[in-house]
């Protein structure tokens, strides 16, 4: 009977100890498998581009990307890039990292997200601090609207100046990969035959921006909506154009509740998965 009675107490404190083992997100492989941060890193640190797919108001895929940049820059050589700066402001970033200029006269010159400062800055100033390059490898955005309303035929008034801030043209274009599909198939009656353009020249404009920023024996870490990567399409499938033997890995972001197992539709959804509670406090 005692030795009964033993058991239940271990069997409840276990169980008690399950219960207050409260995580905040648990990393898997493309094929459900849950994996270690350890695993992830170690994987990050045989590849020449990272792609980090995150969900922009997410507070633990930025806290991750600050933590994955920092180990991997205890390890090799490291480039930054983000979606979030725009290829014309590359000057005024890079002043900023020279402390040629401040936060605050950054902050008037470029054009910065509203959640810069909680969760990009870090990034940008782990860079400054530690003497690394940081490049904005997104199109402006009003040439990503005029591709919007006109298709790329409307990016060939620009300025010779205006085309050194995006890929060159042509831009290749596959339609019917799925992230374009979906796109249209969400927008319904909504949709327009340019808006997956408009993606493109976004995903083909920051690939072609890591691809010439590449270095011999150093990683670009590069920083995008997790839409931009899933499904090794966007910005993967763009730089695999341009470099089939480019070696990338990529990293998606999903929110759910269970964080024991992912859903069938996210599996192959990139090299890792990153499962984060729904519950993690929003940044906006």
């Amino acid at each position: 009977m005692k030795r009964l009675i033993f058991v239940v107490i271990i069997l409840v404190t276990s169980l008690v100890g399950l219960a207050q083992d409260k995580k905040a997100y648990q990393l898997f492989d493309k094929k459900g498998k849950k994996v270690s941060y350890a695993k992830l890193l170690k994987s990050a640190e045989k590849t020449q581009v990272v792609l980090f797919g995150e969900y922009h108001n997410n507070a633990i895929a930025h806290w991750l990307e600050l933590e994955l940049t920092k180990d991997l820059s205890q390890k090799t050589k490291v480039i930054l890039g983000a979606e979030m700066l725009e290829a014309d402001n590359q000057k005024q970033l890079d002043q900023y990292l020279k402390d040629e200029i401040n936060q605050k006269q950054l902050d008037s010159t470029a054009r910065l997200w509203p959640n810069y400062k909680t969760d990009y800055k870090p990034l940008v100033d782990f860079a400054k601090d530690n003497k690394l390059p940081f490049v904005a490898t997104n199109i402006p955005r009003r040439f990503a609207s005029t591709v919007s309303k006109k298709g790329f035929e409307g990016l060939e008034s620009l300025t010779p100046e205006e085309k050194l801030w995006i890929a060159p043209l042509p831009i290749v274009f596959d339609a019917n990969l799925s992230g374009y599909v979906n796109m249209m198939n969400m927008m319904g009656d909504h949709a327009s035959h340019n808006m997956p353009k408009a993606q493109a020249i976004k995903d083909a404009t920051m690939a072609y921006f890591i691809q010439k920023n590449l270095k011999e024996n150093s990683i670009f870490i590069h920083y995008n909506g997790t839409y931009h990567s899933d499904n090794f399409e966007g910005i993967y499938w763009y730089l695999k154009k341009a470099a089939p033997s480019l070696r990338i890995m990529t990293i998606a972001t999903v929110e759910q509740k269970d964080l024991e197992k992912i859903m069938d539709e996210e599996y192959n959804k990139a090299d890792y998965i990153l499962v984060i509670d729904e519950d993690v406090t929003k940044t906006y």
